[in-house]
């Protein structure tokens, strides 16, 4: 992550219901330093999207363990809804595996947000929980997968 990148993505803002994951509350020079755990998806040179692993991926109000490596991120607000969260999530956990060779990936989204889990179940994540945010009340989910390739994917 560069401070240019993390600059860019403190601006990001999403529509309704997805403004939850707006950006503009972080400070660019967290995300920028290699303690945030924040790396950037890039394309041609260009920002895509982001890519976090580690706590930055826990939402307050549920009881997390050490069983998965948690991991989140999001695309450029313009690219979001053309089809490109499972392409983006796929290239973050080959990337999350070859870093971190974690036992299992976790991810926390919010229950409004139907469009990301319907990708991250086609990714072979399991829903194994539900909870509500103690900080906002919102409600999310957890889901879960064992770290390498989907169950039924061939890589090649």
């Amino acid at each position: 992550m560069t401070p240019d990148f993390a600059a860019e993505i403190a601006t990001w803002q999403y529509p309704p219901p997805y403004d939850l994951n707006d950006m503009t509350g972080a400070d660019p020079s967290f995300l920028a330093s290699p303690e945030s755990g924040f790396w950037a998806l890039t394309g041609d040179g260009e920002l895509l999207g982001f890519r976090s692993f580690g706590t930055d991926g826990r939402v307050p109000g549920y009881d997390y363990d050490e069983s998965a490596l948690d991991t989140g991120g999001g695309l450029r607000p313009d690219l979001t809804g053309r089809g490109l969260g499972a392409q983006a999530i796929s290239a973050g956990l080959e990337f999350g595996q070859r870093e971190f060779a974690p036992a299992a990936f976790r991810m926390t989204v919010a229950a409004v947000n139907v469009r990301a889990q319907r990708v991250i179940l086609r990714l072979g994540f399991t829903l194994t929980a539900s909870f509500l945010a103690t900080t906002t009340g919102v409600r999310y989910q957890i889901l879960v997968r064992p770290s390498g390739p989907p169950a039924g994917r061939r890589v090649h």
